[in-house]
């Protein structure tokens, strides 16, 4: 009789240790999930853009000022009386010239890549970043990582106003351009010549 409330007693208490376990599981499972082994998503990269004069410009075809922010992707435009820069924090910065379309791009591996469709462009590496300027045709310039680096490029060659901010030169004499140039020499050479014709055909003016 003993034996057998033993063997009672052991089967009641392997139950009762199997339904602890059970609930220990049940409960465990419904936990949520430990954040030191949850898988961190990384934080996107996201340019700051600061424009001249605070004046609005075009970006991805809306209007955009001052503190707006500037995702991978972004294509930027700028009027005739615009500018405006990029800041991408750890990478560098872009500068876009007045009249200038491109599409900015950038990444977390280091990459900041400015494809200028027109106009012209100034990309400012850091140390550790790859700066580089392309047109439609390809890769024009890129900077080492190492030293990180300035790069100034104009697509066409003859579009826009120079990076630097210089006017470009009109050519002719004085800077007055071609056409003007060719104007006042006209106009000179015309004040000289008129009155050497009516002393040709003036024979008063001849000796007698």
């Amino acid at each position: 009789m003993n034996q057998k409330r033993r063997n009672g007693s052991r089967v009641i208490a392997a139950l009762l240790l199997f339904s602890i376990a059970q609930i220990s599981l049940q409960v465990g499972l419904a936990e949520p999930n430990n954040t030191t082994n949850s898988t961190t998503i990384p934080q996107q990269l996201v340019g700051r853009l600061t424009t001249r004069n605070n004046q609005p410009i075009t970006v991805n075809g809306l209007s955009a000022n001052t503190g707006a922010s500037i995702l991978s992707g972004a294509t930027i435009e700028t009027g005739a009386d615009q500018s405006a820069t990029v800041t991408v924090g750890p990478l560098g910065s872009v500068y876009i010239s007045r009249n200038t379309k491109l599409v900015l791009t950038f990444d977390e591996q280091g990459n900041l890549k400015a494809l200028i469709i027109n106009g012209c462009a100034t990309v400012t590496a850091k140390k550790k970043a790859t700066g580089e300027i392309a047109t439609e045709q390809g890769s024009v310039k890129k900077t080492e990582p190492a030293a990180g680096g300035v790069l100034k490029v104009c697509f066409p060659e003859t579009a826009g106003t120079p990076t630097n901010g210089q006017t470009a030169g009109h050519g002719g004499p004085f800077g007055l351009g071609t056409v003007a140039t060719v104007l006042i020499f006209s106009a000179y050479g015309a004040e000289i010549l008129v009155p050497f014709i009516i002393f040709q055909r003036n024979p008063s003016h001849s000796a007698p």
